[in-house]
């Protein structure tokens, strides 16, 4: 009994994971509205601790804030900023890729290969979901980082920090994971063998497909 348990437990909370996010993102829960527990567990009709994993799950996924005096709310999402995040990514990022190529090393490369397995093996599971764009970050310094732009680099830094939970949305609801983990690799290769042009146009094509999934996403869910 004691080794079935933890599974239904996790079914369970994975149920309202699900009946929550689709709420927030058809807008049924409004930017901003409280998320209170009690309500919640009355509503689903199940205990609050399903509902609190929830609520850290949805927290990770970008959909939920936790806020001093406030508890939890939902964020807002935009179709208009995350295009314009994306597409200021695909801007910088693209020229900094540019600049890095001719400098990289291979311990640059194999930095950016051992980033990639924990990132790869992170997607295998949607409880570390709050890690994929965190390792996702690290693995596009290891390339970018030899263009030695630190300030372009800083930039590029708060513009991911900004497109957290868009991405970990799009790959998580769109499919997005295994075009993801092909592009990574093609990446690296085009870097590995320097041939900068289909670098660039991977990494440019890579961050717009992201852009237009998501924007899709939002929109279809708004608009249901």
């Amino acid at each position: 009994m004691s080794r079935t348990t933890p599974i239904v437990h996790k079914t369970r909370t994975q149920v309202v994971v699900e009946v929550l996010r689709e709420k927030i993102l058809s807008g049924d829960i409004g930017a901003g509205e409280p998320l209170r527990q009690s309500a919640l567990a009355e509503e689903l009709n199940v205990s609050r601790i399903p509902i609190r994993e929830a609520l850290v799950q949805l927290e990770a996924e970008g959909l939920v804030k936790f806020e001093a005096h406030k508890g939890a709310t939902a964020t807002e999402l935009s179709v208009t900023q995350a295009k314009e995040l994306f597409e200021l990514r695909a801007l910088i990022e693209t020229e900094l890729l540019a600049k890095a190529i001719p400098n990289i090393q291979d311990d640059d490369l194999k930095q950016a290969e051992q980033v990639l397995n924990q990132l790869e093996s992170a997607f295998k599971t949607e409880d570390a979901v709050g890690s994929w764009s965190e390792l996702n970050t690290q693995f596009h310094t290891c390339l970018y980082q030899p263009a030695n732009r630190p300030h372009t680099l800083d930039v590029v830094h708060g513009l991911n920090t900004n497109c957290d939970r868009y991405i970990r949305l799009q790959l998580l609801l769109t499919g997005g994971i295994p075009q993801a983990e092909q592009d990574h690799r093609d990446l690296l290769e085009f870097c590995r063998t320097k041939q900068t042009d289909k670098a660039v146009k991977l990494l440019r094509n890579h961050i717009l497909h992201a852009a237009n999934a998501i924007s899709e996403l939002v929109e279809q869910q708004t608009n249901n």
